[in-house]
């Protein structure tokens, strides 16, 4: 109890210095760290879940199971959709459920995590992808900012319930109530350097600044900007705050006093999105919705050279490199693109793979690497030196997944979405397998396999469940139509003579 923390360190290190042990052993390392990552909850809950939850779900071909089933060999068996081996990389960061907002690296470089519309926080392996443990559930709106603690040992996140929460990075637990103050959305946050204080920028128009361990306020709330507070950043030397706004400014605050430094940065010709500070703090990095990066000396707020022009759309996301030496963006045209910070040329191509607005970027401690959150509801690792993506290939459907169902051979995997389609998979690659299921006229809210894999059924928001061939995905027969409202649920009966039905209508239908 209270010791998952200690081992996932304590796997990682064995991992990391690989070359001193025996393959057999790092291999091992590798299988118990994605075992404790994916059963984090139920075991620091209670240790027997090791047991009863853990073991019987862990894939077949997992290093784990393979050492464990031979010293317990009468645990609960799993008859349907237990993975034959852990997710790959196609994979990597995807587990929200609508749109991700913000991402952010652990001071040490190891975790990432992840603020969506979803409403929770999710914590991912910066390594492998896999998510540490089980979402972080509180808020009760979007979550539109998070930021690590420089300790890397709290977690703050921003939400549109016009609240702040701490959380525990190592166990997810909530630490304290939520900080209240803000009277409409907080959109932006950031640590001090020192680990202090918190500084949030919200829709009401103005900033505050928190006391990290007790979660007061400290003085009145920063007043000037003439439209809400899209973003705020601390100086590297914690002694400054800069802010960008909708009115098309940015502002420089003094962050002992609250007061006002100089006069509004001007040039922007929209929403300012996005600000940051260079490592040296010598210069400030501004994205906007007017397509353009612009640099600002943080001394005099004087721009430094000419806009950086080549994004298609807004801008929704800037950062520095730790080094100072790069610049990468976030856009709304879908790309991230990479910056010389001194000269403001592009540097390579963008990098292309995600299938909507990319919300966040941040580059890793070491400078290697970018990620990059995205409304397609995925987090991904990008190569900061070649552009590569380090997280598997672009998924090729542009909505929210209501719904998914593994193959009783464990070999694909259907999907239903929120584009009215069904979609297959391939487990092993992660490509889809023939073209989209369609004929539902809304989302498709549920799906199953037949028990000998040849038949899917769905059920939709159109009130209707359909059958489809597995192998060629045709439709099988018409629409089964009854139900009054949203169908929710389907399952097929274990001899798959039957299906049964759960509906919005408070009924439940069986279908021959």
């Amino acid at each position: 109890m209270g010791e998952v923390p200690a081992a996932i360190a304590a796997l990682r290190n064995i991992v990391a210095c690989s070359n001193k042990f025996d393959d057999q052993i790092v291999k091992l390392a590798e299988g118990a760290l994605r075992f404790v990552f994916a059963f984090a909850g139920p075991i620091s809950t209670s240790a027997p879940h090791i047991y009863l939850s853990a073991l019987p779900f862990t894939p077949i071909e997992s290093s784990v199971w393979k050492n464990a089933c031979k010293s317990f060999p009468k645990l609960m068996r799993v008859s349907e959709g237990r993975m034959q081996k852990w997710t790959t990389s196609a994979g990597f960061g995807e587990g929200h459920t609508y749109p991700v907002e913000c991402v952010s690296y652990s001071p040490d470089g190891r975790s990432i995590v992840s603020a969506s519309r979803d409403y929770t926080i999710r914590i991912w392996d910066a390594a492998t992808g896999a998510p540490v443990g089980d979402p972080l559930n509180g808020h009760t709106h979007y979550v539109a900012s998070v930021a690590y603690s420089p300790d890397g040992r709290n977690i703050a996140s921003g939400s549109w319930d016009h609240t702040i929460r701490i959380w525990d990075a190592a166990t997810g637990a909530l630490v304290g109530g939520p900080l209240i103050g803000h009277t409409f959305n907080v959109v932006s946050i950031a640590y001090s350097p020192d680990g202090q204080n918190i500084v949030s920028g919200s829709d009401d128009r103005t900033i505050r600044i928190w006391n990290a361990m007790t979660g007061a306020p400290i003085g009145e709330p920063l007043q000037g900007h003439t439209d809400e507070v899209t973003c705020v950043a601390y100086s590297p030397n914690g002694q400054t705050i800069v802010s960008g706004s909708g009115d098309k400014t940015l502002r420089i605050w003094n962050a002992v006093t609250g007061a006002p430094i100089g006069e509004p940065l001007e040039g922007h010709a929209y929403s300012v999105t996005s600000v940051a500070y260079s490592p040296d703090g010598r210069n400030i990095a501004s994205g906007s919705w007017d397509k353009t990066i612009r640099i600002w000396d943080a001394a005099t707020g004087a721009l430094v050279g000419r806009p950086l022009k080549g994004h298609t759309d807004h801008i929704l996301s800037v950062a520095y490199s730790p080094d100072g030496k790069n610049i990468t963006s976030g856009s709304a045209d879908h790309t991230i693109r990479i910056w010389d910070a001194g000269t403001g040329t592009a540097i390579g191509e963008p990098l292309k793979g995600n299938a909507d607005n990319v919300t966040s970027v941040a580059y890793s401690p070491d400078s290697r690497r970018i990620v990059s959150g995205s409304y397609d509801c995925t987090v991904r690792i990008w190569d900061a030196a070649t552009g590569a993506s380090r997280s598997g290939p672009s998924r090729v459907y542009n909505d929210r997944v209501a719904s998914i169902a593994y193959s009783p051979d464990g070999r694909n995997i259907a999907s239903g979405l929120y584009d009215n389609t069904i979609r297959i998979w391939d487990v092993a690659t992660g490509a889809p397998v023939g073209k989209p299921l369609k004929g539902h006229a809304d989302m498709v809210k549920s799906v199953a396999y037949s028990p000998d894999g040849q038949k899917i059924a769905s059920g939709s928001g159109d009130h209707t469940v359909r059958i489809w061939d597995a192998a060629t995905g045709a439709p099988i027969g018409e629409p089964l139509k009854g139900h009054e409202k949203w169908v929710n649920s389907v399952t097929y009966s274990p001899d798959g003579q039957n299906i049964a039905s759960g509906s919005g209508d408070h009924t439940i239908r069986i279908w021959d």
